[in-house]
């Protein structure tokens, strides 16, 4: 029998460069220095589960890689990953798979909208979500996120008057919320699920992020009343969680069989068909095999959240820290610098070596922000930081 009690070694550097990475190899493609130090895109430098690695070997030593398909016990391995965490029983034929959630979002928006109508979204927000409605001919409408120096909550009134004036049809929550790192209280999300089936609107659900909750559990929208389920879309992946984004594989959760073949008429135009065989592998192996060392994982990033909250606070106060309540992406609050966005890059490029997502890219209500992805070994998170300190001096 497995000894299940061994500890995974987080602290391990694991050299990326060289492996076409985007993290680390594309710096000449998006334009920024060589020699800086990444903490941008949410992927993870920590190898995947010990079983993920078996499953894909065993698969590749079978040396045949024709077309494929989910199979039953593909479909029980993720159904029965989000009954155990999230106590949420999604029926096996809601599920349609996707090659990545944003691929999901680009079906959704033309699947449920025309060109020209409206689609909501909360800013600041991962800036896919806008890419997607823009690229696609569809109107954008922006219902801000409250700040108040320390968290982001939603106003509900400007919501709701938004999806009036502007006669919104799909709205796309961000749950856990990407970059501001809230959690959504049951409580919130049946206000927003509530206005939405007043007004009509379909929603789908990026809960990517769901199991990275440091207090309590994720709540998954369309499994808190059951008449949510007429216009929910819920959108999951493993890829953040396994560190599996380059496999492409995610699973999409469409109760309603009307909006499930529109959608899936929508996936079927892009040309998309069988999915990648070592991607299907890989998410069943996650799920089935992947526990304990998640909770290792979550330990280890929980930590480094602390670390680095402490080391700003006492080394570098002129910034401000937003905890987060999820993810293991943390929001930093740049603006007591006063500098504008091009004078904060090149500070960060090119004086700290870092390499950061800047607040601007996830709309103007970033300004002044940063994001890192503090999901790397602890000495790679005390370096970046150390630069950052250094560079401030």
């Amino acid at each position: 029998m497995e000894d299940r009690s061994r500890k995974y070694d987080f602290d391990r550097v694991i050299d990326r460069r060289g492996t076409m990475s985007v993290k680390y190899d594309m710096t000449k493609e998006f334009g920024v220095p060589e020699d800086v130090l990444p903490m941008w895109v949410a992927d993870m430098d920590f190898q995947v589960p010990d079983e993920v690695i078996r499953d894909l070997k065993e698969t590749a030593q079978h040396g045949v890689f024709g077309y494929s398909n989910a199979d039953e016990a593909y479909i029980q391995a993720v159904t029965g990953w989000y009954e155990r965490h999230f106590g949420w029983k999604a029926d096996p034929s809601w599920l349609v798979l996707t090659p990545g959630v944003v691929f999901a979002v680009s079906c959704a928006v033309r699947a449920f909208t025309q060109p020209g109508e409206s689609v909501l979204i909360q800013q600041p927000v991962y800036y896919p979500f806008r890419n997607m409605i823009e690229s696609n001919g569809r109107h954008m409408v922006n219902s801000p996120l409250c700040f108040d120096g320390e968290r982001y909550t939603i106003d509900f009134a400007d919501f709701e008057e938004k999806i009036v004036s502007e006669n919104v049809k799909l709205f796309i929550l961000c749950s856990p919320h990407n970059p501001a790192g809230r959690v959504w209280t049951k409580e919130e999300l049946l206000t927003l699920a509530e206005i939405c089936e007043k007004h009509g609107v379909l929603i789908f659900s990026d809960e990517i992020h769901s199991d990275f909750v440091w207090e309590g559990r994720h709540s998954v929208l369309a499994g808190l009343d059951k008449r949510f389920e007429s216009f929910v879309i819920t959108a999951t992946a493993p890829s953040k969680t396994f560190n599996l984004a380059g496999l492409q594989a995610s699973n999409i959760f469409i109760p309603n069989p009307a909006l499930r073949k529109k959608f899936t008429e929508a996936r079927d135009q892009t040309g998309f068909g069988e999915p990648n065989i070592m991607g299907i592998r890989a998410c069943m192996s996650a799920y089935l095999y992947g526990e304990e060392w998640l909770t290792q994982l979550k330990a280890y990033l929980a930590d480094n959240i602390r670390f680095m909250e402490q080391f700003i606070k006492e080394q570098i106060p002129c910034l401000h820290v937003i905890r987060p309540e999820g993810t293991y992406l943390v929001w930093v609050d740049f603006r007591e610098l006063g500098l504008g966005r091009k004078e904060r890059k090149d500070l960060i490029l090119k004086k700290a070596k870092l390499w950061l997502d800047d607040g601007e890219m996830f709309g103007d209500e970033g300004e002044g922000f940063e994001r890192f992805n503090i999901a790397c070994p602890r000495s790679v998170l005390a370096q970046a930081l150390e630069q950052l300190r250094d560079a401030l001096v």
